[in-house]
């Protein structure tokens, strides 16, 4: 099985996810990376009508993002996940889920969630 990834990195959306009421009311920006992993190989000879369409890639996440609410990151990463390979039949991704701005007293650089399917 070939390791070949397209990534589709730092897509920033606005969003109202989280469990405290003024992120629900305020929302904020959240930042998805998508790897999805497959054979590539034949690809440089000719166009392929199974390539993977990552404007398509991008309009279901963006879809997910701002269209559904969770309250935890966790299910925001796990719900793109499903909704990705349920729609385009990718076996094998990861999804990568930012919040930089959490609503915790502290200073870091936010969280990151990473949910991984398939083998």
């Amino acid at each position: 099985m070939a390791d070949d990834v397209l990534r589709l990195n730092n897509m920033a959306f606005y969003a109202y996810h989280g469990l405290f009421p003024e992120e629900e009311k305020l929302g904020q920006r959240f930042e998805v990376d998508v790897e999805i992993f497959g054979d590539f190989r034949g690809y440089s000879a000719a166009e392929k009508e199974d390539a993977i369409n990552y404007p398509d890639v991008y309009a279901i996440v963006e879809e997910v993002v701002t269209r559904e609410r969770f309250g935890l990151v966790e299910a925001l990463a796990d719900r793109i996940a499903t909704v990705l390979q349920t729609q385009l039949g990718l076996e094998r991704l990861i999804v990568r889920v930012r919040k930089p701005h959490p609503p915790v007293s502290g200073h870091f650089d936010g969280i990151e969630v990473e949910v991984r399917r398939g083998t």
